[in-house]
């Protein structure tokens, strides 16, 4: 998942207050450790990586990731569910301790985050319905195209002029595709594919040819290498041990590295 310029200038700004009152070079680890708690936010409503089950509990691969990470670390995981579009602004404000949910690395975040990983690779694709005679980025032209706010997916639409609607999640992007609201729905290829596959909606598919894939990873604060270090080296343990295979096969049916 993604994020647009204007939403970290925003976020930087909503955060500003509580940023001005922390030292900016704090190490954290320490006085987690001491707490012995690492919250972790994701969206909630990004299936099969976070989701809330029928038993109104966070569950998928990422909380599944962070919750082992924490463990290794000698700490107890705890999954906060925020919206997508202001996700990096709770980092900033201290609400929570990282972001494990499927966000995207890229350089205008590196600019104000850290990122531990990348935990798995991923890239863009458009969906449609079955014979929608949209096969290319130009059949988008003219048409209604649906985006999750704040995701990256949502600033290269705008920056290729496609006429779009954005929404909270990929469930309302599955929903509003298959009513008919929207011509189109671009997001990360895998989710979208397992999510459609659960709920028997068929589909049909192209990958954008213009980006590269690209690696999702976890999100801290700026500052705390002991703390990024030690992240990376139990997310490193887990891939080396076949924990992280079998959870990538559990909630994904396959390695994503």
């Amino acid at each position: 998942m993604t994020i647009r310029r204007t939403i970290l200038k925003s976020a930087i700004a909503a955060a500003g207050l509580a940023v001005l009152g922390m030292n900016a070079t704090a190490e954290e680890l320490d006085a987690l450790k001491e707490k012995g708690v690492l919250r972790i936010a994701m969206s909630g409503a990004y299936p099969p990586f976070n989701f809330v089950n029928d038993e109104n509990q966070v569950v998928g691969f990422d909380p599944a990731i962070g919750t082992e990470i924490a463990k290794r670390m000698g700490m107890e995981a705890e999954i906060v569910t925020t919206a997508w579009d202001g996700i990096i602004g709770g980092l900033l404000a201290n609400k929570y301790d990282a972001i494990v949910g499927s966000m995207t690395i890229t350089a205008e975040r590196d600019e104000v985050v850290d990122f531990v990983g990348p935990y798995y690779s991923d890239k863009r694709a458009i969906f449609t319905k079955p014979g929608s005679g949209i096969a290319s980025l130009d059949d988008l032209k003219g048409k209604k195209v649906g985006l999750t706010l704040g995701e990256t997916h949502e600033d290269w639409a705008r920056e290729k002029g496609y006429d779009i609607n954005t929404y909270k999640g990929l469930p309302e992007l599955l929903l509003e595709l298959e009513n008919g609201r929207v011509d189109a729905i671009v997001n990360d290829s895998i989710a979208a594919i397992l999510a459609m596959g659960e709920k028997g909606q068929e589909f049909e598919m192209f990958g954008d040819p213009t980006t590269e894939p690209f690696g999702a990873g976890i999100a801290i604060r700026e500052g705390s290498p002991k703390l990024a270090a030690e992240m990376q080296a139990a997310l490193q343990s887990m891939m080396d041990d076949g924990t992280y295979l079998t959870l990538a096969k559990k909630w994904i049916g396959a390695d994503i590295r």
